[in-house]
């Protein structure tokens, strides 16, 4: 069995209770090392044999599993964050359908989670945003024009950009260009949850510059939205003039 596990966005202690179970229990570990905790991998047990992904090209993965499985060996393939977003599974997973090879999914906490928490913020709010984007900017690996960064900034939601650092003064201009004001604020959250986290907060015109003179350059995640800012409106859910199945409406 290969078990697919979301290592979390960043500290060892936010993978799962299963994630880690599955970690002492495997034979064989194949982990995104440019991006995975290596503290995760201390809880591995003795003789556990341990390949970084980061110099394996996928045919040299599938070859790992294969082996491991024709041997009876458990197999964890850990991901950073979730395996769900960003996480290059699907090719893996085709992979082994076509060997034959069973495999499940352990979910992770992703780092939009974890840089909403490190930001101490709530990506939907009441009469500012009630839609979550996560996307990246076109780099070696191209995005469907119809999810440009400038037509999805049209919207105007919360929008949570990955592996985008590196291209920052293109992105603010594709923000403003969809129609945000250049003056909407925006995050820079780098490695969210790691020891070395740092947060930088500005404005989208101001993320190339606020990046320079941080050192940011990658491993980060660009937020963005007037979630950042002080306005919203309070919750109905828990209004007094509010009725629900479970509690009745104050009057007025």
């Amino acid at each position: 069995m290969i078990h697919f596990v979301g290592a979390g966005c960043g500290a060892a202690d936010l993978i799962t209770v299963r994630g880690q179970k599955l970690i002492e229990s495997a034979d064989v570990i194949i982990y995104a090392g440019s991006l995975v905790n290596p503290e995760l991998l201390e809880s591995a047990k003795s003789g556990c044999e341990i390949h970084n992904s980061a110099y394996m090209t996928l045919e040299e993965v599938i070859s790992v599993m294969k082996s491991a499985e024709e041997q009876n060996k458990i197999t964890v393939r850990l991901h950073t964050g979730d395996p769900s977003v960003y996480g290059a599974i699907r090719e893996q997973r085709d992979a082994l359908d076509v060997l034959h090879i069973d495999y499940d999914i352990c979910p992770g906490v992703s780092s939009f989670c974890g840089a909403a928490a490190a930001l101490k913020a709530e990506y939907t709010l009441p009469d500012v945003s009630q839609t979550v984007i996560l996307t990246r900017m076109a780099g070696r690996t191209p995005v469907p024009e119809r999810e440009s960064i400038a037509s999805l900034a049209s919207h105007h939601a919360t929008m949570i950009i990955f592996l985008s650092t590196g291209m920052l003064k293109e992105l603010s201009s594709q923000l403003i260009q969809g129609g945000y004001s250049p003056d909407t604020p925006a995050a820079i959250v780098y490695k969210a949850s790691w020891k070395d986290e740092k947060i930088c907060r500005c404005k989208i015109s101001e993320l190339a510059e606020t990046a320079d003179k941080n050192h940011i350059t990658k491993t980060a995640l660009i937020t963005v939205g007037d979630f950042l800012g002080d306005d919203y409106a309070l919750s109905k859910l828990y209004d007094s003039h509010f009725e629900t199945e479970f509690r009745k409406a104050v009057k007025a």
